[in-house]
């Protein structure tokens, strides 16, 4: 399998030298309702997990939440709410999201305050080897003695400072791009008594204190939303591997593409920010996912209200032909031509998860032995029951759930009925009456040589 290393910028291969594989993916500050763009990066790696799980790896899978940061705290004021009230609401909102958008992958949550020793330990520990140095609002890590601080942005130091200079701003700092390790306290924000004095921990220190707890201090994979690259990865290795002493900190990096709303980064200010609640309002979690699936990992996602309904569509598409299959009654044999276009389909459709989880080139597979088939009532039971166990079995590797035969109202198949009985007695009139009663309801009728077929729209 191969799998693209952001660190060293090319396709590598991952095999399974392990009983299992340690993956660590940031979590969120839950400081306010999570957007799409969140879900862009979670439905992307439960996608990659799921489907290594079921091509038999054992994946440990961790996420870190963010429990306790500059943004949560003026976040708490501003509602006039303790700070544990408000991230408490907000993260149980997340993991209520990740329900509604069947995220089941992730193996456990570690929030930072219920890792305070570890983190006042891995603090202690740079202090000790010379990386971390005091000023008056907390410790640092001092980049300037970390001599590959820049690696994983492919920036320079200098190129680092400008690009922090806005972060952990104090003019004491030896640089620029010097991070906050533990905070010192201020008057009516939280704290903890440490030896390192009261305070809380910096934003980067966390994810190295939890992710040392739980995998050591090397691991198999970090993933992550892109934008997390730089400063926050870069922190990350610049700790750990200061810490340790160990070079790589993990095999591989993996990072999601920006999730951009026409054209644009989300932001309220714009108005195009969009939470995920107020995406299923309109749409449902599968199209959401479908979403992601159509589009590689590490591209780019501009979404507007047309990437939703092609994917509603492309769905639909998918979803009526399965339906259509399941008419198939006539016996007989499986020919070589249905038996070689679903083998091949399988080896398309595996091969292209195998070269970096390209889900887009995996579902074009899926279209293609659709497209191939230029008449799907040609087919016999056996032909069709083959094909369509593959389809529903490929999605359902992604967390795409088809169904193999309609569930319709027993209300709408008496209209379905009569309407046929009244095409067969040339009653057009009336048959198209019970159509049109059919449509408001809210489902399609369809004929077909193997008779009718109804589906919710």
């Amino acid at each position: 399998m191969l799998i693209y290393d952001s660190l060293s910028e090319v396709k590598k291969n991952f095999s399974r030298t392990k009983k299992e594989i340690r993956l660590f993916v940031c979590g969120i500050t839950p400081y306010d309702n999570p957007h799409i763009g969140h879900a862009r990066t979670y439905l992307a790696f439960d996608i990659i997990v799921r489907y290594l799980r079921h091509q038999g790896w054992k994946i440990n899978y961790l996420q870190n939440i963010t429990d306790i940061d500059d943004k949560i705290i003026e976040r708490a004021k501003e509602k006039s709410l303790n700070w544990k009230e408000l991230e408490r609401l907000y993260e149980k909102k997340y993991h209520q999201n990740e329900k509604e958008l069947e995220i089941i992958s992730v193996n456990k949550y570690a929030r930072a305050t219920e890792h305070i020793p570890q983190i006042i330990k891995q603090v202690q520990n740079l202090i000790k080897k010379g990386f971390a140095y005091k000023i008056s609002d907390g410790y640092y890590f001092d980049v300037s003695k970390f001599e590959d601080y820049g690696k994983l942005a492919r920036r320079t130091v200098q190129q680092s400072e400008d690009g922090v200079s806005r972060i952990d701003d104090n003019l004491e700092k030896k640089n620029k791009a010097d991070f906050c390790l533990w905070k010192f306290s201020k008057p009516q924000e939280p704290f903890w008594n440490s030896p390192l004095g009261k305070g809380r921990p910096g934003w980067h220190i966390e994810d190295t204190a939890i992710t040392e707890y739980y995998f050591g201090p090397q691991y198999d994979i970090h993933g992550g939303a892109i934008d997390l690259k730089f400063p926050h990865h870069e922190a990350e290795i610049a700790q750990q591997e200061s810490a340790s002493g160990k070079k790589p900190m993990v095999k591989f990096w993996m990072h999601t593409g920006f999730l951009l709303v026409n054209g644009q980064k989300m932001s309220k200010s714009s108005g195009n920010f969009i939470t995920i609640d107020e995406f299923l309002k309109k749409y449902s979690p599968q199209v959401l996912r479908y979403i992601i699936l159509s589009h590689h990992y590490r591209s780019p996602i501009d979404y507007d209200e047309n990437t939703a309904e092609q994917a509603k569509s492309s769905l639909q598409t998918i979803q009526i032909f399965i339906y259509k299959l399941s008419l198939v009654k006539k016996s007989g044999p499986i020919s070589d031509k249905i038996k070689n276009d679903i083998f091949s389909a399988k080896e398309k459709f595996d091969s292209s998860m195998e070269d970096d989880f390209n889900t887009p080139k995996a579902l074009a597979s899926i279209f293609e032995i659709i497209g191939n088939l230029k008449n799907v009532f040609d087919l016999n039971k056996k032909e069709a029951k083959e094909m369509s166990d593959f389809i529903v079995k490929s999605l359902k590797i992604f967390g795409i759930k088809m169904e193999k035969t309609p569930k319709i109202p027993i209300k709408i198949k008496i209209l379905a009925e009569k309407r046929e009985i009244s095409r067969n007695n040339k009653q057009f009139i009336k048959s198209d009456t019970l159509r049109k009663k059919i449509i408001e309801l809210g489902y399609w009728l369809e004929d077909t040589p193997l008779g009718y077929l109804i589906y919710k729209k």
